[in-house]
């Protein structure tokens, strides 16, 4: 992402009441601009979840100023940075992704648990472009995506713990393997629905959960494993 991607021009507002109706001094105004200011940023706020979940996270602001029908001058008052318009945009559907995680959690059978709440996610990443940016990548500012990825890091490494107690995860496979490989397959489920069908991802979800079985005739994973900070810098790098 570029400043000026994430800047837009200071251009003149048009349209839909930036501020300067009703008249100062006359006990009105205020209130006018209070309700003008609301109704701008909840038309920012529509736009931009169309416009992310069109084209992702990196489409233009400029675009997102023109659909919600006010300036770019408004947009940048509202919100001053790429983060802010994202958290504000998709805070509620990061919280239901941590919802669903919370429930994987105090499932009693780690494996249904922990597949229930991968295809929960994927249902989420396959009709919904920027979330799937969100998380499958790593974009900083984003304080509902910070404790989304802590939260989504712990429930897959509790899961995965639980698994290997009740025998059904293969004992070498760590937590960074498994977000490294969901993050691949997420980046690529939008091109998958695109080419085949809405649910065309749940085959190789499918195959993914099962690598994760041990059997005997498994031999050991190579070494090394991801660190955590490695597959920080990973996400990073899908983002771009």
């Amino acid at each position: 992402m570029t400043a000026s991607a994430d800047r837009p021009e200071r251009t003149a507002d048009t349209g839909t009441g930036s501020g300067s109706s009703g008249g100062e001094g006359t006990g009105t105004g205020a209130p006018v601009r209070r309700r003008d200011a609301r109704r701008n940023r909840d038309l920012l706020l529509e736009a931009a979840h169309e416009v992310f979940t069109e084209l992702g996270l990196n489409a233009p602001l400029d675009v997102i100023a023109r659909r919600a029908g006010v300036g770019n001058a408004t947009l940048y008052r509202h919100f001053p940075h790429r983060a802010a318009l994202v958290d504000a945009v998709f805070r509620d559907q990061l919280t239901g992704t941590m919802d669903a995680g919370e429930r994987a959690r105090t499932t009693d059978d780690a494996w249904t648990g922990l597949t229930g709440y991968l295809q929960a996610v994927f249902t989420v990443l396959a009709t919904d472009r920027g979330t799937n940016d969100l998380m499958t990548t790593h974009l900083e500012g984003v304080e509902s995506l910070e404790a989304v990825h802590t939260h989504n890091h712990r429930t897959v490494e509790l899961l995965l713990d639980r698994g290997r107690e009740q025998g059904t995860i293969r004992p070498d496979v760590t937590t960074e393997d498994v977000l490294f490989a969901l993050a691949a397959l997420g980046r690529a489920v939008p091109a998958l629905t695109t080419a085949t069908t809405p649910d065309a991802w749940r085959r190789p979800l499918a195959l993914l959960c099962d690598s994760l079985r041990p059997t005997p005739a498994s031999p050991p994973l190579p070494s090394p494993a991801l660190t955590p900070a490695q597959l920080n810098d990973t996400l990073l790098h899908f983002s771009h």
